[in-house]
């Protein structure tokens, strides 16, 4: 009876369930990364000024006015719809209430009229806020 002979050992690595891993982790980088974006496109005014403070743990509450005066904000349901001035008085209400120390930015679109602009502060200071930035661009 002769022994059995001896297999030799494999002295190399299988790469195919890492490629395998890496291309998953890519397709889903590549679909959530375009939803990580909130918001509505704005084309906020250019100007020199220095940058607010903020708190890097918290996201502000960012009230977006377009150039045709629709309304949005970044919370909610569908921050991607407009909203009318009853629900952005009662969402910033519900808002301030739960985190009353959030910063409050209202974005303008560079071609929004002034008078816009301004009826959406008087909402949120009608919703309790005594705060509020204004975005821009970096010019």
């Amino acid at each position: 009876m002769t022994p059995a002979p001896r297999r030799r050992l494999a002295h190399e690595i299988n790469v195919v369930p890492y490629i395998d891993v890496m291309l998953v982790l890519l397709v889903i980088f590549m679909v959530t990364a375009p939803l990580l974006k909130q918001g509505i496109e704005v084309e906020l005014p250019q100007v020199q000024a220095e940058a607010m403070a903020t708190d890097p743990n918290t996201e502000p509450l960012v009230v977006s006015v377009d150039a045709q005066g629709q309304r949005y904000l970044n919370r909610g349901e569908a921050p991607e719809q407009p909203i009318d001035d009853a629900d952005l008085i009662r969402l910033v209400t519900t808002v301030l209430k739960a985190q009353p120390g959030l910063q409050v930015v209202v974005e303008g679109d560079q071609n929004a009229r002034y008078q816009d602009i301004m009826a959406a502060m008087a909402l949120l200071q009608g919703a309790g806020v005594r705060q509020v930035g204004l975005a821009s661009q970096p010019g």
